[in-house]
């Protein structure tokens, strides 16, 4: 799943997120501090909530949000030969 994917499916996508970083609260997940602006799934600016969350730095929230990236993409259940 890509970014695009992940903002146009952020509405259901944020419990996914909400359990990998459940330090960040309902409302971390949906605005930006002290803006009425939203996240919706933006990439640069979750990064950035993880960040100052959980004292990364951006090379560190950047690998997290490329794991949960993977961690998106439907599991292949076919049998192999």
């Amino acid at each position: 799943m890509n970014w695009d994917q992940i903002q146009a499916r952020w509405k259901q996508l944020k419990g996914r997120a909400k359990q990998r970083w459940g330090e960040l609260t309902h409302n971390a997940l949906t605005t930006i501090a002290g803006r009425r602006q939203r996240i919706d799934g933006k990439r640069e600016q979750l990064a950035g909530k993880i960040e100052e969350k959980y004292l990364h730095d951006k090379a560190l929230s950047e690998k997290e949000l490329d794991d949960f990236t993977k961690s998106l993409e439907p599991k292949d259940t076919a049998p192999r030969i």
